[in-house]
């Protein structure tokens, strides 16, 4: 790849990092503010997860006007959706995936404070690891293996004297459930991201950032559709305008934290295929984790939340793992410029 193209690819990780960051530190604090001021809709606010795929439209209509303008080939015609349909049927496997992994999370986040839910979300590099061992023959050293134990160490501790931290009104088999599901959703979705970057490398044809985002479409559009079934098998769609009266907030309030939550959650999805596009489903999985101490600090200025000595010790063990992972890269990249398991350079458009 040329240095024009090699400087583009950095900036879309830049940017895709951007994304990851605002909708990883976002995401559960405006589902939290849903869930505390009296949001009960677990499967509406898995919907919302995902349903703010429609805003993707206006930057791959953007890419598709500059095709136009200046096409590969004088005689290459420029088409308006540019995503095969074994590249689709993928994605829309993945997209029910996802679709389950929402409601998974959206439960925990609903039983269980932000600092806590966070701190078992940090668990899904260890199942990132592993599932892109298994998928993509991601390759280990004895410093991401460190960063693997010590994550799982930490759940361990959190987990401990995890009753503590309930919330007075809920019951403790509710609290337990959350715990479960929110631990399901990191394996889930550590098995999701090793998946989408193995659909990249086995796809029959060039992965572009405009594929990238068809497909994030497509995934969103599945997921999103698995959700309103459980939301119809619910009655959430009749509940919505009564829970949108009684919210604690305000009605119109309680309208603008669900198109928030809708918009920053999309930030996330799209930024976290972005940097797989752009590095590995691995990296991706570290920048999740490694947001961990901004939710952390986010949930206790905001909703103050408590911060007991197990949530600490966790969170050090955690930056422990993260520190040693980083430099672990740093250390191989001194040694080798070109990374094994790196992607195939693709076309940026």
């Amino acid at each position: 790849m040329d240095a024009h193209g090699n400087t583009t690819r950095k900036g879309l990780l830049v940017l895709n990092c951007a994304l990851l960051a605002l909708g990883s530190c976002g995401s559960p604090l405006l589902m939290r503010l849903y869930f505390i001021h009296g949001g009960k809709r677990v499967w509406f606010c898995s919907f919302l997860e995902t349903a703010g795929f429609p805003i993707l439209l206006l930057p791959i209509t953007v890419n598709y006007l500059l095709r136009r303008i200046t096409p590969p080939a004088p005689s290459t015609a420029t088409k308006v959706i540019s995503i095969r349909w074994p590249l689709f049927t993928a994605s829309a496997v993945i997209g029910v995936l996802i679709g389950l992994d929402d409601y998974l999370y959206a439960y925990g986040v609903a039983r269980l404070p932000v600092s806590t839910s966070s701190l078992l979300i940090a668990t899904q590099l260890a199942f990132t690891a592993g599932f892109a061992f298994l998928l993509v023959r991601q390759r280990f050293t004895s410093y991401s293996t460190n960063a693997i134990f010590l994550l799982s160490i930490g759940a361990v501790v959190l987990s401990l004297h995890s009753s503590s931290d309930r919330p007075d009104n809920e019951s403790n088999r509710e609290y337990v459930l959350g715990f479960v599901m929110t631990l399901g959703a990191a394996a889930l979705y550590g098995f999701s991201l090793p998946l989408v970057e193995l659909t990249y490398k086995k796809a029959k044809q060039v992965i572009s950032y405009s594929v990238v985002m068809e497909i994030q479409v497509v995934i969103s559009l599945f997921a999103t559709g698995f959700c309103a079934v459980g939301m119809l098998v619910n009655d959430d769609f009749k509940a919505i305008p009564r829970e949108a009266k009684e919210y604690e907030l305000g009605e119109a309030r309680y309208y603008v934290v669900v198109v928030w939550i809708a918009i920053i959650t999309q930030f996330f999805f799209l930024g976290a295929i972005g940097v797989i596009f752009c590095a590995s489903s691995l990296l991706s999985g570290i920048i999740i984790a490694v947001l961990l101490p901004v939710t952390e600090v986010l949930a206790v200025i905001f909703f103050h939340e408590k911060f007991q000595s197990e949530k600490g010790v966790a969170l050090a063990l955690s930056l422990w793992g993260f520190v040693s992972y980083f430099y672990g890269e740093i250390k191989h990249s001194k040694k080798v410029e070109t990374p094994e398991n790196e992607m195939p350079q693709t076309p940026i458009p």
